[in-house]
């Protein structure tokens, strides 16, 4: 099984991308999971949707190759990143290749509701016609006191938060057998 993650942040110290990174490792024996190249990407430019710059295409195929998708968002003034955003623009136009895909959503933050608002706005953006990605229902992944959760050397830690983890990425995979 592949995963394709999208991580919407492209800060060096991202928690977000911590988590990723951690999960990427503790589930490599349940998928193989593609860490997507962001930041790599020009901002969206409608002018240039036909004629994208390599690295769209190159992210099209790997997107297209997966079984599902994972998005790991920050929140910023209680919404997803522009970051996140514009690889949303480039892959909900011309080849629409998240349609359909199932998707999990995690998110981290120091405040105490973890990524609530932005993860409400991404299931919405999920749902437009051009994205049509299905998110898992329920087995919402919101990382509250970040802080408290990651070791000095920035790896994921918490026991109790892991555990869940645990439990939402064998219902998402569960889910992902299901649906194919």
């Amino acid at each position: 099984m592949k995963i394709a993650a999208f991580v919407g942040s492209n800060r060096k110290e991202s928690l977000n991308k911590k988590l990723t990174i951690f999960m990427q490792e503790r589930y490599k024996d349940q998928f193989e999971m593609d860490i997507l190249p962001l930041e790599e990407l020009p901002m969206y430019n409608q002018d240039e949707e036909f004629n994208p710059p390599e690295i769209v295409n190159d992210i099209r195929r790997r997107i297209k190759a997966c079984d599902g998708l994972l998005f790991a968002t920050p929140e910023y003034n209680h919404s997803i990143s522009g970051f996140l955003k514009n690889g949303l623009d480039w892959f909900s136009r011309v080849e629409k290749v998240m349609v359909n895909k199932p998707a999990m959503i995690v998110g981290v933050s120091a405040g105490a509701m973890g990524t609530v608002k932005a993860q409400m706005h991404l299931r919405q953006i999920l749902n437009s016609t051009g994205v049509g990605a299905v998110t898992l229902p329920g087995n919402e992944v919101f990382i509250g006191s970040a802080v408290e959760k990651f070791d000095e050397n920035g790896r994921f830690t918490h026991e109790q938060t892991i555990d869940f983890l645990d439990n939402v990425v064998k219902n998402y995979i569960d889910w992902i057998n299901k649906i194919k």
